[in-house]
This record gives structure tokens, C-alpha cells and sequence, in this order.
């Protein structure tokens, strides 16, 4: 009998625990009336070794408590046969079940017996010390192996009866050959060293391009569907308990990529973004259950990326990095007792893993005899090559082994997958017991020494790193000479937070090698060389360095020359990290440096970090920056360049977080306005040169005037300009200059000649992109109508759709006289009586034809979704326009400030117009950014982090996520509200009498 045999017992740490369980041990039977095996359970209980170590059991672990009872009777055979004829039975009853047969409810009952009866016979080998650690986790690890295998077969079988894969169900192979499934055990279970109640990490991946395959449409949705039933099978809790809890996120970008991924799209991952811990992590992947030929070749595939021919010594300062950064969440990064986390905390199985691990990345990809997935037969694999000595080694695995068993005791008790010891003294002192050490004090003693070892030699093989240095001088080693990369120097710059450091180096070399047009000079590159740290630190600042420094790449090799720029950065350190927020975020700002370096030479004159200027400080500053010109080119030059500076300044404060949405606004519009009003006067006076002036007519003599986002003073980056341009002098006036024109001509073509100082590609670039259509009769009337035929079209002929517009138009630039004159001319079109059931008929049809044009689903589409901005827009307009006979001060341009002068009057409920307004401006401040950074292209998938923190931070919110849940209920807000204000008032009104209409 197998209790004859043990010799080792748990210490009783619990009397009363011990004394009901065991009263529930002999009591069971008799609740079936079985009398034999009744008389079998009392005399186990009898057994001078029964009775200690049935009262060990219970005493330390609820959870084999009801092992022991639910399934008495293999508890019984398993005390009377021992562990060893115990595991043949289980692998006997595990061959003979058929997956493919069984439906997914019996499959699932029978291994979830077949994981309690495991359990059972290993905790019982464990406890008893009959089986070595290795013997204990390679059975649990068996286990895991077998119920995979069996979950898999089961769900392809499904599979393909239902025709969806063509493979043969019913057929007398495996079905799981040639079926083009990988399923690979990362981690302890790819190791075979499973702890008690662990979970199991796969990578499930489907070969796309096995020839059966080549007519299956939707493969991969086939396999995700594979998947998630296989997760079912294993993890899901039935009244029979679960199998395995599983974990999928060891994929490749697991956030982004389904759960079964296809072999190409891995290749192509691991060939291009594979990041060390993955390959640390593949060291241990190991096929289970799937087709093995397929998964042999994958592995076969991705084995340059995980071994490596050069001595990486670039990916130990990453692999520490993951370690220290554990320590530090787990509060583990000194050596106690009470809490200590055996795993993750200093010197725990993790610093053992590890010590092996990165030892396997350095040289395993010379030497495949340290390729070994288990953990004891690669340590001995780096004594025999003499990497580690052999007293080190059996150091590290006596505290391994030790550590291990600490980490089962933990587990059994409640089959919780914990590593951290209790905290109480009372509560460590029943682990103690459990693990058979009577006196609590020798536990604390061996573990601190086994801690202490092992935190020992791991310092020895990785010196602790400092944390990381904003310090340029504490960089490290930054060489970039020579045909091949400085180990040393990638990892620092993997220390920085490069991701891809060969790349990084790769390309400083190329600079340095003066293939770059802003290299080519000895200067320049002698620069450079002074500024590569500076450069390198504030670009591993970057939420995502490494795009970043792309980016920047692209900038240089597009530059004609560097000197001036590399010196600029010399001499003022600061704005390399504001070079690293535009390459890393402003995907958009980026292109404009790359085609007009000289862009950054604004910084030069303007603080970035600066207040922004108003209107008047603006005005003031182009004009001393214009007083210098000496030709009509220099002005539009100067312009261009003081333009696009303050825009570009007005960029980096919006994208640095520095001022909101709504000044940013308000600071571009009076950018523009300025630029108009001072290129005006320069522009009448170069065509006056020839063409003379209107006699009688003030000047400026044309009037511009604003609609749209520039009326309201709603500009954000990127948008057009929508312009009108007025003159006011008799029909039958003429210039006086050299050669005169009629009134009508002359400020045609001097709108002519404003439009292309606004619009036309000088040495400086352009401005604008303008759009005139807003006059009346649109591209069918004149490009400059007269005061005169303004007004009488506004007042005759205007459709609904021209008050709208109008009610964002203002006045940019025109004479004292022609200003007053338009204000009164607006405030009158604006307030005049109108028909309002009209009105809403109007608003309504246009709105619904604008959503026929312009519809999106995306909510990023942020202008024409339905509750995006043209819903706010037209609801402001439709109010205003409504009211504002009655309500003079509702006029205003700005959609955001309608609202609240509308909840000011009590012509809308305040709550209601506070939401309007509310997120009239979270739409703005959203679309500014994009416009900014992605202008139309924002992917949520595949936009940089950093942009998606800044999106967050606009709307006050720290995750992206809830940004995205705000923007749909804010949305739906609006929707509402629209179709209450119009849409529902709208259809209830009368049809219209055609005979009746005008």
C-alpha cells in the first residue's frame, strides 16, 4: 500500500480543520450506502500514516479538502495505489476519450474530472515528497497538454462536419494534422514546468497558405471561431469546476490582432516589430495539440528571430528593464518575508527564469545547445559550456526547486494562482506547517537565505541599473563610428527608449557619413556629433521614440543644408524636445517641416511657450517685420514667412497642451486677419501704380469680409478661408492712374490681385487656400460685387441657406465708413421679420441633404457625422435666426456662444444649452488636433499614443477610451436635440402649396 511507503507529512497548522474533515472523510459513504468503500475510507483513516497525512490535507488546503471528498473514491485508490500507478490509470482514461465524438458538454465534464484527479495525484506526490518538483509540474504541464489537444480536435471536428474547413472529421488520421493549426504553449507550460494552479499562455496562429485552404473563404473568422470555443472548453467554470485558465495575450500586438493570428501576418510581426521580451518568450514556445508539421516549420521560420547569430548584447538592458519595472509594481524590490512575492519580488523564481533566459538570448543563437525550453537542463547547458559555475548554478536551482514548492503550498490552499506569501505571522506560520518545517522562524530563515542567494548572483550577472538619466552626460555610450553597431552604444539607446536601436544607429551613421545633403560639410557634421546626445535623449522622451526619430530621419535627408539648423539646436537645447513632440505626435506638422524647413527658424524670434499674442501686438509685429521691404515680392515674402511661423507657433502650444482649442481659435483667426489687413493697403498700393485709385472711396478702397470658421473665429489648422470682397463707389467712377479703369473692373481685378497674394506658391511657400463662393450668385455673379448689388440681393433674392452664412460673416478689412455701413447693413439682413415656418423647413431639407452628401459613420469624422459639428452649427443658425428680430443680442458668429446667449435669454433650457455649447467646443477642440496632427485620417487602431493621450486630455479625461464613450453619448445628445429643435417640429408642419409658393 502506497502509505506505507511515504514518510513525509504536512504539519496539522489547524486542529479543527482537521478534525471535520476527516469526520467529513469517513462520514462520505455512508451518505451513498456503499459499505466496501466505507470500510476502505476508515481504514485509511486508521493507517498510522493515513491519519497524518489525511489531517495534513485538511488542516492547510479547503481546496483538496473537497478534492478528497467529492471524489472519494479515487482519493481512496489514489492513497491505497500511490500517485505513479494513479497517473497511468488518469493517461489510460485521457487516451481512450474521443473529442470528435463527444459533444461539447460531455468533453467538457470529462476533463474537467480529469484536471481534478490530476490535481489530486500530484498535490498528493508533491506533499509527500514521492515525486521531485520536475516529475509534480511536468505531470500538471501533461495534463495541460492533453485537454488541448483533446478542446482542439473537438473544435475542428465541428468545423468541418459543418463543412466551413476541408478537412476529414470521420477519417482514420488525426485530424489535427496537415489541418494548418499552431497552437504554441508559451512560458511554464511550453517549459513543462506548470506550477500548481496555473494559468496557460498560447499563441494560437493558422498556416493561410496551406493549398487545402486556397477556396475557404473567411479562414481566419473560422479559426477565431476555433479559438474562442478551445478557450471555453478549457477555462469556462461548470458545476464539475474548469480545466485551465488561458491566456491569449502573448500574440503579436495582442491589443490590435484577432485571437487566431495567420502565419504571414506573425512573419511579418516578428520580422519587423518583434520586441526582445517576445523573444525571450519564444525561447520556451513548445507545439501542443495542433498540427506539428505546420508548427515545426513556424518555429523553424521565426528561429532567426529569436536566435540570433551576433552576441545580443543589446536586448539584456531591455530584459532587466522588464524586471525592474516588476519590482517596482509589485513592491518587490527589497527581500522580506510577510507578503514577499516568491515569483515576481527580489529574488524569486523570476530572477532565475531570467538569469537563465537572457544568458540563452546572448549565446544561444551560436551555440543551440542553450536553446533548452526547461529551466534546470539550460542551466546545466551554460555550466557544461562554462558560462555559469557549477556551484552558481546549483545554487540558483536548490532555491528554484525550493521556491517552487514554496509556490504550490500557496496554491493549494484555495487553487489560487497567487505567489505572495500571507502577510500575518499566524498566517506565514501555516504555509510553514504545510511545507512540513514545524518551527515558522527555520521557514523565514531558508527563505530569506534562498532569496538572498539568488538576488545575489543575479546582481552579480546584471549590475544594477541606475534609473534612467535626463542627464545628457549620463547617456552612456554613444558611438557611431565604424561599419557595425557598438553593443554598448545599443544599449543605450535602448536604455533612451528606442525600440529598434540598430535602426537608430544604422541611420547616425549614414549622417555621419555625409549622405545627407545637410551632412555633407565638415561643419555641420562636426555639429552634429555635439548634438546626437541631446538629440537622442529628448527623442527618447517621446511617447513613441522611435516614430519619432523616423521621422526626424525624413526631415534631415530632406534638408538642403544643416548648419544653420544643427547650431540652432546647439544653441538652445529646449527645442529639441519640442522637435520631438511634433515628430512623435504631429504626423501633419511634420510634413509641413519637411517641405519647409525654415518653418523652425520662427522659434528663433518667438517663445514657443510664450502667451499668444492679440490682434493689435500681431498687426504691430508684421508691420516692423514688413517696414524693411523694399519691393512688392518682399512683402509677400515677408508675409508668407511671418504667416506660417505664427501658425506653426499656434501649432506647437495646441499640441504641447499649452493653451486650449478655443484660444488656439480666436489666436489664428486674428493671425489671419492680420495678414489680410496689412497685405490689403500693400496690395491697392502696388496695383495703384498703374491703374491709379477710385476717386472719393476711403481707403482701404475693397472690403473683405469673412464667413464661415473665419467669421466666427472658429479657424482651426488646415482650414480654407471663406471670403467676400465688396466695394462701395458709383457705377459710372473711374481710376486715375496711367491706365484707368471703370469702377466695376478695377476692383475685379484688384480682388484679382488680393486673391493671389493670399493664395499664390512664392519662394516662402503659400498661405491660404480661399474660397469666394459665398458672394451672392456664387460663381455665377461677379468676384467683386459692389455694396450696392450686395445688398439688394441679400434683400431680394437671398435663399435661407445665405442667412445662415450670414450670420457668420464679419467684417476683416474695409474703411471706417465701408464697416459701419456693412455692421448695420448685417445687423438689418439678420433681425429682418422672416417666415418661420419657412425657416425650419429650410434647415431641415438642407440638413438632410448635406447628410445625403456627406454622411459618415465614424465619429471622427467629427464635422459631418450626425451630432457632429454641422448639426451644432445649423441648430445655432436656425435659433439665431429665429430670435434674434426679437433677441438683438444673440448676434454672434461663434455656434458655441449662440448657445449660451440663447440660454442666457431662456429661448432654450439652460441645461440643454449648456450641453450645446459645451460640446460645440469639445468638437472644436478635437477637430483642431486632428487638423493638426492626422487632419482626416485619424484610425483609433493605428494612431500614435501620444495623439490619443492628447485627444484625452482635451476633453479632461485620462484614458482614450473614455474619450471614445464620451464622444458617443455626446453625439447622441446632439442628435437628440436636433431632431426636438428641427427635425420633429419640422415634419409635423403642413406641406407646402405649390401653387402658393414663390
Amino acid at each position: 500500500m502506497f502509505l506505507d511507503q511515504i514518510t513525509y507529512f504536512p504539519t496539522v497548522t489547524d486542529s479543527e480543520a482537521a478534525r471535520i474533515g476527516l469526520e467529513r472523510w469517513c462520514e462520505q459513504p455512508g451518505l451513498t450506502g456503499d459499505d466496501a468503500l466505507a470500510a476502505r475510507v476508515a481504514a485509511l483513516a486508521e493507517h498510522r500514516n493515513g491519519t497524518p497525512l489525511l489531517q495534513g490535507l485538511f488542516a492547510n488546503s479547503p481546496y483538496l479538502t473537497r478534492l478528497m471528498i467529492r471524489d472519494i473514491e479515487f482519493a481512496a485508490d489514489l492513497l491505497e495505489n500511490g500517485p505513479d500507478a494513479m497517473e497511468v490509470r488518469l493517461q489510460e482514461r485521457a487516451a481512450a476519450l474521443d473529442p470528435l465524438a463527444m459533444d461539447t458538454v460531455a468533453l467538457m465534464s470529462a476533463l474537467r474530472v480529469l484536471k481534478r484527479h490530476y490535481s489530486l495525484t500530484t498535490a498528493v506526490a508533491d506533499i509527500t515528497r514521492v515525486w521531485p518538483l520536475e516529475r509534480v509540474t511536468g505531470a500538471l504541464s501533461e495534463l495541460a497538454d492533453i485537454a488541448i489537444a483533446a478542446a482542439w480536435r473537438h473544435a475542428l471536428g465541428i468545423e468541418a462536419r459543418a463543412g466551413r474547413l476541408p478537412l476529414d472529421a470521420d477519417g482514420p488520421g488525426d485530424i489535427l494534422d496537415g489541418s494548418g493549426l499552431i497552437c504554441l504553449g508559451m512560458g511554464k507550460l511550453g517549459a513543462k514546468e506548470l506550477n500548481y494552479s496555473s494559468d496557460i499562455d498560447l499563441i494560437v496562429f493558422y498556416d493561410n497558405e496551406l493549398p487545402a485552404y486556397a477556396g475557404v473563404e473567411e479562414l481566419q473568422k473560422h479559426f477565431v471561431t476555433m479559438t474562442r470555443l478551445v478557450v471555453r472548453l478549457l477555462e469556462e467554470r461548470t458545476p464539475d469546476g474548469y480545466v485551465f485558465r488561458t491566456d491569449l495575450r502573448l500574440r503579436p500586438d495582442a491589443s490590435a490582432t484577432p485571437i487566431a493570428v495567420s502565419v504571414a501576418a506573425a512573419e511579418i510581426y516578428y520580422e519587423s516589430l518583434g520586441q526582445n521580451w517576445e523573444r525571450a518568450a519564444m525561447i520556451k514556445a513548445r507545439p501542443i495539440g495542433c498540427d506539428m508539421k505546420a508548427a515545426e516549420m513556424f518555429l523553424s521560420l521565426i528561429r532567426p528571430f529569436v536566435w540570433r547569430k551576433h552576441l545580443d548584447f543589446a536586448a539584456i538592458e531591455d530584459i532587466h528593464s522588464i524586471k525592474r519595472q516588476i519590482a517596482a509594481h509589485k513592491g518587490g524590490s527589497k527581500i522580506k518575508v510577510e507578503g514577499h512575492n516568491v515569483k515576481l519580488g527580489r529574488g524569486g523564481i523570476r530572477e532565475i527564469e531570467f538569469f537563465v533566459q537572457t544568458q540563452q538570448l546572448i549565446w544561444g543563437g551560436r551555440d543551440a545547445r542553450l536553446r533548452g525550453k526547461k529551466t534546470a537542463e539550460a542551466m546545466q547547458a551554460l555550466v557544461d559550456l562554462g558560462r555559469v559555475k557549477a556551484d552558481v548554478a546549483k545554487a540558483m536551482m536548490d532555491a528554484y526547486r525550493f521556491l517552487r514548492t514554496v509556490e504550490h503550498r500557496l496554491q493549494m490552499v484555495n487553487d489560487a494562482q497567487t505567489h505572495s506569501l500571507p502577510e500575518t505571522t499566524d498566517g506565514l506560520a501555516k504555509i510553514s506547517g504545510f511545507l512540513g518545517i514545524e518551527e515558522v522562524d527555520r521557514f523565514r530563515r531558508e527563505l530569506i537565505h534562498q532569496l538572498s542567494t539568488v538576488a545575489h548572483h543575479y546582481r552579480n550577472l546584471f549590475e544594477e541599473s541606475a534609473p534612467l538619466s535626463s542627464d545628457v552626460e549620463d547617456a552612456g555610450s554613444l558611438v557611431f563610428t565604424g561599419v557595425e553597431s557598438d553593443p554598448e552604444t545599443l544599449k543605450t539607446l535602448e536604455s533612451l527608449g528606442f525600440e529598434d536601436p540598430e535602426f537608430v544607429a544604422t541611420r547616425i551613421r549614414t549622417w555621419h557619413h555625409g549622405r545627407y545633403r545637410a551632412t555633407r560639410s565638415e561643419r555641420s557634421r562636426q555639429i552634429l556629433t555635439e548634438i546626437v546626445p541631446a538629440l537622442l535623449t529628448s527623442f527618447g522622451k517621446a511617447p513613441e521614440p522611435d516614430t519619432a526619430f523616423r521621422r526626424f530621419d525624413r526631415f534631415l535627408e530632406g534638408l538642403p543644408a544643416g548648419v544653420q539648423l544643427f547650431s540652432l539646436f546647439q544653441a538652445n537645447p529646449p527645442l529639441l524636445e519640442m522637435l520631438a513632440d511634433i515628430m512623435g505626435m504631429a504626423p501633419s506638422l511634420a510634413r509641413q517641416l519637411g517641405h519647409h524647413p525654415s518653418l523652425f527658424e520662427g522659434v528663433l524670434t518667438h517663445d514657443p511657450s510664450a502667451k499668444l499674442g492679440d490682434r493689435d501686438s500681431l498687426e504691430a509685429e508684421l508691420e516692423r517685420d514688413l517696414a524693411g521691404a523694399r519691393y512688392y515680392e518682399d512683402v509677400l515674402d515677408i508675409a508668407r514667412r511671418w504667416i506660417n511661423d505664427q501658425r506653426f507657433l499656434v501649432g506647437i502650444q495646441v499640441l504641447q497642451g499649452r493653451v486650449p482649442a478655443t484660444r488656439a481659435a480666436e489666436c489664428l483667426s486674428d493671425i489671419v486677419d492680420v495678414g489680410i489687413r496689412v497685405l490689403l493697403p500693400r496690395v491697392e498700393a502696388e496695383f495703384a501704380l498703374r491703374h491709379g485709385r477710385i476717386t472719393g472711396c476711403p481707403l482701404p478702397a475693397l472690403a473683405v469680409i469673412a464667413y464661415g470658421k473665419l467669421g466666427a473665429r472658429e479657424i482651426s489648422a488646415g482650414s480654407d478661408l471663406d471670403l467676400v470682397f465688396l466695394y462701395d463707389a458709383p457705377f459710372d467712377a473711374e481710376s486715375d492712374g496711367e491706365k484707368p479703369l471703370p469702377a466695376s473692373t478695377y476692383f475685379t481685378r484688384l480682388g484679382q490681385r488680393l486673391l493671389a497674394a493670399l493664395t499664390a506658391q512664392t519662394a516662402e511657400g503659400g498661405l491660404f487656400e480661399v474660397d469666394l463662393r459665398l458672394r451672392p450668385s456664387g460663381n455665377k455673379g461677379t468676384m467683386v460685387p459692389s455694396l450696392e448689388g450686395f445688398e439688394k440681393y441679400h434683400r431680394e433674392e437671398a435663399w435661407t441657406w445665405e442667412r445662415m452664412a450670414l450670420t457668420r460673416a464679419r467684417v476683416v478689412a474695409a474703411s471706417q465708413e465701408m464697416t459701419a455701413k456693412l455692421d448695420t447693413l448685417f445687423a438689418d439682413l439678420l433681425t429682418e421679420e422672416r417666415d418661420r415656418e419657412k425657416l425650419l423647413r429650410d434647415v431641415a431639407d438642407m440638413r438632410e441633404r448635406i447628410a445625403k452628401e456627406h454622411s459618415s459613420a465614424s465619429h471622427w469624422k467629427i464635422k459631418h457625422w450626425r451630432g457632429g459639428l454641422v448639426d451644432l452649427e445649423f441648430m445655432a443658425q436656425y435659433l439665431l435666426l429665429k430670435h434674434c428680430r426679437e433677441h438683438p443680442e444673440l448676434l454672434t458668429g461663434n455656434t458655441a456662444d449662440v448657445f449660451d446667449r440663447v440660454g442666457d435669454a431662456k429661448l432654450l433650457e439652460r441645461d440643454l444649452a449648456d450641453k450645446l455649447a459645451g460640446t460645440t467646443r469639445l468638437w472644436r477642440a478635437i477637430q483642431w488636433i486632428l487638423r493638426l496632427t492626422v487632419d482626416e485620417s485619424f484610425d483609433p487602431e493605428t494612431a500614435p499614443a501620444a495623439l490619443k493621450a492628447r485627444l484625452a486630455m482635451s476633453a479632461g479625461v485620462s484614458k482614450f477610451e473614455d474619450l471614445d464613450r464620451i464622444i458617443e453619448k455626446r453625439g447622441a445628445e446632439v442628435r437628440d436635440a436636433f431632431r426636438t429643435l428641427i427635425e420633429e417640429p419640422a415634419a409635423a408642419l403642413p406641406p407646402v402649396d405649390a401653387n402658393s409658393a414663390e
